[in-house]
């Protein structure tokens, strides 16, 4: 390798990962066990928590870390994509990587990129670009107690899929990138259950049979302890409020009553569940000090924006990251909660995504709709989104707007003080807006 830095701003690392890594999505292990090989497995010294699954895993990623960290354990969090800014995606105790260590970092991966190139071997994505950064960041300079570790896409092929944890977390199981993963149910979860080790306990919430028929003979191939929703631990007595939601958990393991998150609707109580069984694994079989008080505050004190996240108010102004039928689906379950006189939805989504079933469930809770795009090269045409919502609501009002900024600004103008409008379809589009109402 050469001995001279490749980069001395973050600038250059951004502009030789456009021409430096193959560009999409490249699924297959071979490419990251190459160059962990030659840097003689950084990854073996951290402790993972290795999550997967189609929705909730940034929620419930989240919500482990706040717990861990409150409890007073050092914790590095890999999770895309980000909100605001690059640096999201790696974390220590919530503060993202310093542009010196990513430069550096960076630096390292890119050198062995070359030589991968040169040997023949091929390039990598930028996804496993991140990974590998990731890696050696924690492993190297940070050092944290643990790892909360999220998968990009699937679970099997997936870069983040060389790591031995302590635990595997498959948060559910839906219908999105069926074009990588599969059409059906059974297969998306054959994918997602790639990421189940020999011995290491499973956590999920994947309540669809088809779907859970297939975790179980995974974790019993290879004879792990699988932890189900509403089987080995369950929500009871739940209450909504207008500042999140409370309820009451149940495991092998201990109770816990009066557990408050910040973050609403019926679906993150599901990965509230989900995070504290994960915490309760560590507890019981990890050594793991967590005193009833620290999970409680962790819990309370949770922050993941831009998932049903209240941003203004007098009309509020909702942003949701729903991005795929499902997603839709646990939205349209919340808003149905909301005390509003009238819903008015923007909304754009990516145009590899399935449009018509993010909306399906939305529209018949809305009053009126705009559609708008947003500054990405896989934006669907506003044009084309429009003829979907008007199939599925003709008898709905549907504006347009250029730009995702001029179209809040119309529901803005037109909504009462009542009335709730809701920015959902993309996280593109929820960091957009965000982004703009906070730098009013």
């Amino acid at each position: 390798m050469a001995d001279a830095p490749f980069f001395s701003t973050t600038k250059e690392v951004f502009d030789w990962m456009e021409v430096g890594c193959t560009q999409g999505i490249r699924p297959g292990l071979e490419r990251m066990e190459w160059v962990l090989e030659r840097l003689n497995h950084p990854e073996r010294r951290l402790k993972f928590i290795h999550i997967a699954g189609t929705n909730g895993k940034g929620s419930t990623a989240a919500m482990v870390s706040s717990v861990l960290q409150e409890a007073g354990y050092p914790v590095g969090m890999f999770t895309s994509p980000y909100l605001h800014h690059w640096g999201e995606r790696i974390t220590l105790d919530g503060e993202p990587i310093p542009e010196k260590s990513f430069i550096y970092w960076a630096d390292q991966v890119a050198q062995w990129v070359e030589e991968m190139d040169r040997e023949g071997v091929g390039r990598i994505s930028p996804f496993e670009f991140w990974t590998l950064v990731a890696i050696l960041y924690f492993a190297k300079e940070a050092v944290p107690w643990f790892v909360v570790w999220e998968t990009g896409l699937g679970g099997r092929l997936d870069s983040t899929n060389v790591v031995y944890p302590l635990v595997s977390v498959i948060t559910n199981v839906g219908h999105d990138h069926t074009h990588i993963l599969g059409g059906t149910l059974t297969q998306i979860a054959e994918e997602k259950a790639g990421i189940i080790k020999p011995g290491v306990p499973v956590i999920t919430a994947c309540e669809e049979e088809e779907a859970l028929s297939v975790l179980s003979t995974v974790a019993e191939e290879k004879q792990c302890r699988l932890y189900r929703l509403h089987q080995e631990f369950d929500v009871n007595s739940r209450i909504s409020g207008k500042e999140g939601e409370s309820f009451s958990f149940s495991s092998p393991f201990r109770p816990l009553d009066r557990v408050q998150i910040p973050l609403r609707g019926k679906h993150q109580v599901k990965n509230g569940a989900v995070a504290l069984m994960t915490l309760e694994i560590l507890r019981k079989y990890y050594a793991t000090v967590l005193e009833e008080a620290e999970i409680l505050k962790g819990m309370e004190k949770v922050r993941w924006p831009g998932r049903l996240e209240e941003i203004s108010q007098r009309p509020s102004v909702w942003l949701d990251g729903a991005h795929n039928p499902e997603g839709a689906e646990a939205l349209a379950q919340a808003l149905r909660d909301l005390p509003c006189d009238r819903l008015l939805l923007l909304t754009a989504v990516l145009e590899d995504k399935d449009a018509t079933g993010i909306l399906k469930p939305l529209l018949p809770l809305v009053d009126r709709v705009i559609v708008t795009q947003v500054d990405q090269p896989r934006g669907l045409e506003p044009d084309r989104l429009r003829e979907v919502a008007a199939r599925l609501r003709p008898d709905l009002e549907i504006g347009q707007a250029s730009r995702a900024e001029e179209g809040l600004h119309c529901l803005l103008e037109e909504a009462g003080e009542r009335d709730c409008i809701v920015v959902a379809g993309t996280l593109f589009l929820v960091s957009e807006i965000r982004e703009s109402m906070l730098s009013e």
